[in-house]
């Protein structure tokens, strides 16, 4: 059931819609040079049109930094004012409200950790009342659509009205490929719900990878996401936070040139219909083997360990024959090909070999090179 929040266009600053939204910027803003130079070649790449970085940054666990604060807000405004580029970051008290609106911060958002929680998203929402920035909530943590559309309704009742939300995925106990599960399902039921409310994605977040956001960013514009949020560092691997899933402003600008850019289109009964709802369903089922996949690589590299720690041989033609029996079985039962299973078995075998070679082959951790 479609719900309406009044919402205005996310327009850029220049006052121009845009599609989709490019928000880039380092995880961090970590000193002044840092984020000068990051802006600079962002606004050169010419694809941006919101620099992010964060100010206060909320850690898992004490002794990590957690953001140069207050400081860092004369940083952004500077780099707003050479290069012309809106300036935004997140925001998890009345207090960092209050110095954001203070210091000339274009746009705020709410960060999963903070949407999570009602009382400290009611205390921004509390402080907001009166002004009118974009605001942008991330989902929280946890897997709840209530809590995400709480939060955003939330930050509407207090009078903003350029609102969007962000698909950043969500922690789970079993670990996948990527750092936090994209759970597609969820972000669809929320734009279906509020087809007005622009929807962002952060494949930054959810892949906790560089090499996997280039996937996640192209599946989050085929499923017709408003924009999009990556982290952008210069030098990447020497970022203070999540230097993994950070990429440089030369390959955020390669990257967005390569995603494909696909207009919606209003739903029509015939085969084009049916044909486009069948391949929905193929590419989700692909995504989730390609997840299985990777898990039982992630217990083959586990066997392995156990082969090494115990001297045992890699290859066991019984066990080998055991799977080739039963599979191929299971697969014919279930109209699958013959040829199809074991040559599919045969593949999936022999990356599991591969893994299991790295790990018996690795140095142990003790020994020292020379």
């Amino acid at each position: 059931m479609k719900q309406e929040m009044n919402i205005q266009p996310l327009l850029d600053m220049t006052g121009k819609s845009t599609r989709p939204i490019i928000i880039s910027g380092p995880c961090s803003a970590e000193t002044r040079d840092q984020v000068l130079a990051t802006a600079r070649q962002l606004a050169a790449t010419g694809i941006v049109h919101v620099l992010r970085a964060g100010i206060w940054k909320p850690r898992t666990r004490p002794g990590h930094f957690e953001g140069a604060g207050e400081e860092g807000l004369a940083w952004l405004i500077e780099a707003k004012e050479e290069t012309g580029l809106p300036v935004a970051t997140e925001v998890a008290t009345a207090r960092h409200v209050e110095l954001c609106l203070k210091a000339g911060v274009d746009v705020l958002w709410v960060g999963a950790r903070t949407t999570v929680n009602p009382f400290s998203v009611q205390e921004i929402a509390d402080a907001l009342r009166g002004v009118d920035v974009p605001v942008l909530v991330k989902n929280p943590v946890n897997p709840d659509l209530e809590l995400w559309i709480g939060a955003l309704e939330r930050i509407h009742k207090a009078g903003i009205t350029r609102l969007a939300a962000i698909h950043r995925g969500f922690s789970s106990f079993e670990k996948g490929p990527f750092r936090n599960a994209p759970l597609w399902d969820i972000a669809i039921d929320l734009k279906t719900r509020f087809p007005e409310l622009p929807l962002i994605c952060d494949p930054s977040h959810i892949c906790g990878s560089r090499d996997l956001i280039p996937f996640i960013a192209q599946k989050a514009l085929d499923l017709d996401m408003a924009g999009l949020m990556i982290e952008s560092h210069i030098h990447p691997d020497a970022a203070w936070s999540d230097a993994k899933q950070q990429v440089t402003p030369a390959v955020l600008r390669t990257l967005v040139a390569g995603l494909v850019r696909r207009q919606p289109e209003v739903p029509q009964a015939g085969n084009d219909n049916v044909l486009a709802q069948l391949r929905d369903q193929i590419d989700k089922l692909d995504d989730e083997i390609m997840q299985r996949l990777a898990e039982r690589m992630k217990i083959s590299r586990k066997i392995g360990a156990y082969k090494k720690d115990n001297n045992i041989t890699i290859l066991q033609v019984s066990r080998w024959e055991e799977i080739i029996h039963t599979r191929v079985a299971l697969g014919l039962a279930m109209g699958l090909a013959d040829s199809f299973s074991r040559d599919l078995l045969k593949l999936i075998h022999q990356e599991s070999i591969r893994v299991q070679e790295e790990v018996m082959n690795a140095p142990a951790s003790g020994d020292s090179k020379r």
